[in-house]
Parts: C-alpha cells; sequence; structure tokens
C-alpha cells in the first residue's frame, strides 16, 4: 500500500514560493530606489548627493533582478531518465506518474526527448520543435502515434507533453521529468548532455537487473560528470521481479549488483561516498508498482499481469519503489532549491548591499550638502543682519552730513549775495545801452539792465558758490557709494553707476518781478531845493512818505513864518516817525537861518540877501542847464541800485533756502537711489535665505528618504538570511 504522506515536493514549491515573494519585493524596492536616486541625480540645484554612475547602476540592478524573477518563475525540479533501450525508462515514469502517460511495453520505444510537464489546463497537449503548435492528445495511443508519424523527430528532438496537473498529483508541484532515447542509439552525447541535462537536477539511470551495467551507460556518465560537478545520480535496477524465479541467487545477484554500481558512483565518478552510495541504488519492478497504481485508482484489486499483489515479493519491491520516490522527492526538492536558487539568493544579496552602498553614499553627500547649506544659510542671515545694521547707521551719518552740508550752502549763498548787493552799483554802473528819456525807451532800457544786472549777479554767484558746492556734493556721493557699496552683492555692485553729473545749481532770482514797483523819477529837482534836502538826508523813499504825509497847505502858504509852523506841526504830528523827526528837524533849522537872515538883514542890509539870492539863482540856472539825458541816466542807475539793493536784501534768505534744498534734493536722491539697491541686496539675501532653506528641507527629505531605503534593504537582506537558514543552510 502507498503512503500517503505529503510529497517532499512541497517543499521545492514553498521555497519558490517564498524566493519569488521576496524578488517582487526587492524588484519593487529598487525600481523605487532607481527613481529616487534619478531624481536626486537630475537635482542640479542640490549639488553633487548623487551621482550618474549611481543611476545606472539602479538601473543595471532593477534589469537583473527583472531577469532572475523571469527565471524564478520558469525554474522547476528537473529530473532526466537515462539507460538502454527497453530497460523501461518511461514504464519507471508512468509509475511515478501513475497513470500511463508515456508510450511502453513492447512495440513502443521512445526515439526523442519527452519532456513531461504538468499544465493548469483540463486537456492534454504536446509540441514540438521549433513549432511550438500545440497538438491535443487524449490517450497514451495517440501520443504514440503522434511521435511516431512525425517524421522530423530524431534522438536530439524535443518533445514536450503538458499533462493536466489534476490527473497527476506529481506535476502539482513544478517537477518535470525528461525521458530520453537509449544511450545506445547515438553517438551525440555531448550534444544531449548540452541541450537537455545541464539544468537537471537528478539523474536517474535506469538498468535492467538481468544484465549489468554496459560501458555505454558508463561513458555517458562519464561526460556528465565533466560537465556537471558531481551530478546527482540514482540508479534502478528495474525488473527485480524476474529474480523470483530464481530465489536462491536473489542476494547474490542483488550483492553483485549493488557491489558495481557503488563502484561506479563512488570510485569511477566520485560523485558521492562509499557510505552514502548504497543509498542511491534501488531495486524495482515499475511495470508491477504501475499496474497495482492504476488499478488501486480504478478500485480494483492490486492484480495484474504478472500476478500482482499475489506475486512473491511485491510488497518488498513496492516499499522498495517507494523508498526510492522518497528518497528522489527528498532528494530532488532540495538540491534544486539549492541548485535553483542559491546562486539567485546569493546576488539578491549583492544587490542589496550595492544598493545599501548606494543609498549610504547618498545620505553622506546629503549630509554634507546639508552642512554646508546651513553654513551657508547662517553666513546669508549674518550678513542680512549686518546689511540692515550698518544702512541705518549709515542713513543717519548721511542725513548729518546732508544737513551739515545744507546749511553750508545756505550761509555761502548768502554771504556771496551781500557781497554782490554790494557791489550792485559797479554792476549797474557798467551796463551800457541807449538811454532816451520816452516812455518806450525807458521800459526797454530797464528791461535790459534788470536782465544784465541778474545775469552778473547769477554768474557770479556761480562762480563763487558753484564750483565749491559741486565739489561738495560729489565728494558727498562717492561717500556714500564707497559706504553703500560694501553691503552690496555682487550681481547689485555691477549695476552700480557713478551719480550723474548733470546737476547744476541754479540761482533763480527773479529781479524782474522784484523790481516791478520801480518807478524811476529823473525830472530836474534843484539840490538845494526842499524836496532836495529832504531826499538827502533821509533817502529817497522816506522822504516820499514824509512829505506826501504833511499837508498840502504846506508848499501854498502865503508868508514864510507861517510855512514854518505848519512844518513844526506836521513833525508833531508824527513824531514817532523817524521821516517826520528828520522834516522837523530841517524845518528848524531853516527857520533858524531865516531868522538869522533877519537879523543879518537888520544888520547887513538888503545888498549882502541880493547878493546871496543872485547865487542861489545862478547855482539854479546852472543845474538847470546841465540837466541832461546822461544825467537823468545816472540819476534812473543811482534810483535803480538803492531799489533794487533794497529788494535784493529781502530774498537773501529764500535764495540761499532755494539752494540748500537743491543740494538737499540731489543728495537726497542719491542716497533713496542707493537704498534701492541695498533693498533689492536684501531682498535677495532674504531670497537665498528662502531658497536654502527650501534647499535643507529637500536635502533632509532625501536624507530620510535614503535612510528608509537602506533600512528597507536591510529588511529584505533579513528576509534573505532567513530564506537562506530555512532553505539552503540546512540541506
Amino acid at each position: 500500500m502507498d503512503d500517503v504522506d505529503p510529497s517532499p515536493l512541497r517543499h521545492f514549491v514553498i521555497a519558490k514560493r517564498s524566493i519569488s515573494s521576496i524578488f517582487d519585493q526587492l524588484l519593487d524596492f529598487v525600481k523605487d530606489g532607481s527613481a529616487f536616486v534619478d531624481e536626486a541625480w537630475q537635482s542640479d540645484d542640490l549639488g553633487q548627493v548623487a551621482a550618474e554612475e549611481q543611476s545606472l547602476e539602479m538601473q543595471s540592478c532593477a534589469t537583473k533582478l527583472a531577469t532572475i524573477r523571469e527565471v524564478l518563475l520558469r525554474r522547476h525540479m528537473k529530473v532526466a531518465f537515462f539507460g538502454r533501450t527497453s530497460n523501461g525508462k518511461s514504464t519507471v515514469i508512468n509509475a511515478m506518474l501513475r497513470d500511463r502517460v508515456l508510450p511502453s511495453g513492447i512495440g513502443h520505444t521512445t526515439n526523442c526527448f519527452l519532456r513531461v510537464e504538468g499544465t493548469d489546463g483540463d486537456e492534454a497537449y504536446l509540441t514540438t520543435e521549433p513549432s511550438n503548435e500545440r497538438r491535443s492528445v487524449t490517450t497514451v495511443n495517440q501520443l504514440a502515434h503522434a511521435l511516431h508519424m512525425d517524421p522530423t523527430l530524431d534522438s536530439g528532438s524535443l518533445v514536450r507533453v503538458l499533462w493536466p496537473k489534476s490527473r497527476c498529483a506529481l506535476l502539482r508541484d513544478d517537477l518535470v521529468l525528461m525521458d530520453s532515447p537509449g544511450t545506445d542509439v547515438t553517438l551525440e552525447l555531448d550534444s544531449w548532455i548540452d541541450k537537455f541535462c545541464l539544468d537537471a537536477d537528478v539523474f536517474v539511470l535506469v538498468g535492467n537487473a538481468e544484465s549489468t551495467l554496459m560501458n555505454t551507460e558508463k561513458f555517458f556518465f562519464h561526460k556528465v560528470s565533466e560537465r556537471i560537478s558531481k551530478p546527482n545520480i540514482f540508479i534502478l535496477h528495474n525488473r527485480w521481479d524476474a529474480s523470483v524465479t530464481e530465489p536462491e541467487y536473489i542476494e547474490e545477484v542483488r550483492k553483485q549488483h549493488l557491489d558495481r554500481c557503488v563502484s561506479f558512483l563512488a570510485e569511477e565518478l566520485r560523485v558521492v561516498g562509499l557510505d552514502d552510495a548504497a543509498g542511491r541504488i534501488f531495486f524495482v519492478s515499475a511495470k508491477e508498482v504501475l499496474i497495482s497504481r492504476m488499478q488501486r485508482a480504478q478500485g480494483m484489486p492490486e492484480t495484474g499481469e504478472t500476478g500482482g499483489a499475489l506475486a512473491e515479493g511485491f510488497h518488498e519491491r513496492l516499499r522498495e519503489f517507494q523508498r526510492f520516490e522518497r528518497t528522489f522527492e527528498e532528494f530532488i526538492s532540495q538540491s534544486a532549491v539549492k541548485t535553483k536558487f542559491e546562486q539567485h539568493t546569493v546576488r539578491a544579496w549583492q544587490i542589496s548591499e550595492a544598493i545599501k552602498a548606494v543609498m549610504d553614499a547618498i545620505n553622506i553627500a546629503s549630509a554634507d550638502r546639508k552642512i554646508c547649506c546651513l553654513e551657508e544659510r547662517e553666513e546669508q542671515r549674518d550678513r542680512l543682519d549686518f546689511v540692515r545694521g550698518q544702512i541705518n547707521r549709515l542713513t543717519d551719518s548721511v542725513k548729518e552730513r546732508i544737513k551739515t552740508l545744507t546749511e553750508d550752502v545756505s550761509a555761502r549763498v548768502a554771504t556771496a549775495m551781500t557781497d554782490q548787493i554790494r557791489s550792485l552799483p559797479v554792476l549797474v554802473e557798467e551796463f551800457r545801452a541807449d538811454f532816451n528819456p520816452t516812455q518806450e525807451t525807458l521800459e526797454l532800457y530797464k528791461a535790459k539792465l534788470l536782465q544784465h544786472v541778474e545775469e552778473r549777479i547769477i554768474g557770479c554767484l556761480a562762480h563763487r558758490c558753484s564750483v565749491s558746492v559741486l565739489r561738495d556734493i560729489r565728494d558727498a556721493q562717492r561717500h556714500m557709494i564707497d559706504s553703500v557699496r560694501p553691503l552690496l552683492s555682487l550681481s547689485v555692485q555691477e549695476q552700480l553707476s557713478a551719480p550723474s553729473p548733470s546737476f547744476d545749481l541754479t540761482y533763480d532770482l527773479g529781479l524782474v518781478a522784484l523790481c516791478a514797483d520801480f518807478r524811476e523819477n529823473i525830472e530836474f529837482q534843484f539840490s538845494l531845493g526842499w524836496t532836495a534836502l529832504v531826499t538827502r538826508f533821509i533817502g529817497a523813499a522816506n522822504a516820499k512818505r514824509a512829505l506826501s504825509s504833511a499837508d498840502p497847505r504846506i508848499q501854498e502858504g502865503s508868508n514864510f513864518k507861517d510855512e514854518m509852523v505848519v512844518s513844526v506841526a506836521t513833525g508833531l504830528v508824527s513824531v514817532t516817525s523817524r521821516a517826520s523827526m528828520t522834516v522837523l528837524i530841517i524845518g528848524g533849522v531853516v527857520c533858524l537861518r531865516c531868522v538869522t537872515m533877519l537879523q543879518v538883514w537888520r544888520s547887513v542890509g538888503w545888498r549882502l540877501i541880493a547878493l546871496s539870492l543872485s547865487l542861489y539863482g545862478l547855482l539854479y540856472l546852472y543845474e538847470k542847464l546841465t540837466w541832461t539825458n546822461a544825467s537823468r541816466e545816472r540819476a534812473l542807475k543811482q534810483q535803480f541800485t538803492e531799489h533794487a539793493a533794497y529788494r535784493l536784501r529781502t530774498i537773501i534768505p529764500v535764495t540761499s533756502s532755494a539752494c540748500s534744498q537743491q543740494v538737499y534734493k540731489e543728495l537726497v536722491a542719491t542716497f533713496s537711489r542707493l537704498t534701492q539697491r541695498v533693498d533689492l541686496s536684501e531682498a535677495e539675501l532674504e531670497g537665498n535665505i528662502r531658497q536654502l532653506s527650501f534647499r535643507i528641507q529637500r536635502l533632509e527629505n532625501i536624507q530620510r528618504r535614503s535612510k528608509a531605503f537602506r533600512n528597507r534593504a536591510t529588511e529584505l537582506e533579513t528576509q534573505l538570511e532567513a530564506f537562506s537558514v530555512q532553505y539552503l543552510q540546512g540541506n
């Protein structure tokens, strides 16, 4: 009876599922890591935190893992059956599959390589090289017919037989069984090995118990041993049921076969030790096992063509076959796990280590770059604080300097204007133009005189003030620029230009408007007349006010004494006025003169008085005759000089203040432009600080992600270690 223990082949299936899951995780992990490295590498603003070589290495790892994953999906346990023709290789496979899958028996010899594997479908089919066209088969006879009717098949051809897994439990566990033509039918053993044997996990040599090992069989496995280091070989002595005909020689024949096979495996091939070689050799009857299992599957008694369970020694041969299956399954599952997955596990470990090295390098580079950015940001912040502090102090200093300079300009202009007013008679006297007392000519003359005086005064002011003031302004502007330049960034310094030389100090006297009320008096006036005397003592303006304030009857009085009284009375009316007081004094002098003349007249007589009057009249006549246009021009210039000097004195504060305001505006405008440049530098510093802060955040994120990737790689290595301990090291 067959045992119903779980198949050891599940060990391979579970291991394959486990390693595939690890590789799936590793592949997804490497793809994410590759995208991360590409992002870090292509971030030029972050510096060299990742290199192109690292990106290429990650892509290479992803490609290798994808390839390995595809290989893992195709991985399976493979056992190849070899032996001479008609030794029962196909029957052994059918017995293991518990059904007649491959043609076997009299008249059915395998003429090509048959690869039996499971399919998830419900129908069996086969494919042949190179078309891979599916051909449906439902019975062994159909399969045999298909194989024999194909003229293209030879001993080096491969036919894949896909048998439903639902009909054969052995094929459910990724097991592939390779049937072969007899080793005695071809000399192309090397091509067989290269095409079909290099990926085999176990080789089963099916011999005939009625004969010993032949040289062709030994020669083939010597070839295999040359290509594959220590191949796993089992030897089945099939048709052992024939030994029951000679029971007295069973043990002797068994020992003879066993010794020869042990010697072949341990001493010739050296694929196993002497102590373990016997465990690779079995004496079975595949046909008995196949019939028994097929009948049992059909619910029939275990009897068959050779007697079934009634045949002598059947149960012993059945247990031997079951022991072979159990040993084979355990060995192939353990061997296949090691041969199929060990190298991939090592490669996965190497890829994980390479990824960890990349992530460590990125973590270190980003940490170094982060330190540089932190230091640079701190420098930028210190620079910003320094610029703000310096510009505040510089603003106070510049304001004080501007204030001092404007006050100095105001004082200079005021002094220069005072000096120009003193030299006004010279400026007026040097004026030359045609003079005529007519109204039109006088207006033109005065206009030219005003223009001449204004131009000369402005020219003298510019000569005395503008040069020094402009020099002081340039010095102040250069001082501002030199003080501000260290506070500016290099890019802003390149935009910094020298102050414009177009500034010039202007003096807007407005002399025409100032002297618009000037009214000349070029009528003849006797120098010893009443008006002339008053004017001579108190000035023209004061005399005019004084004379206009007196009663008109003063000029119309009939006698001299009445005039004196009226003058005295007029002076008393405005005793607080300086002009009125002067008139009063002069009137008193005249009165005293008259009194004196009366006294003299009384003492000297009329002759002296007559002489005096004659001289007075001659003087009047002389002055009248000499009152020409030149005299009138001199009188006009004198009157204009007095009037203009008076008016100019009143605008000295206004003019000096206007000049100081011009200087103030120029300097303030210059400093304002410079402070705008400083503002640009501050804005640039603030932008740099924000950019550095954002860059630091990104570098910290890269650090966190690189650490997370490294930790994930460590976790996957832990899974690989666990897989290695569970499935590889234990073997």
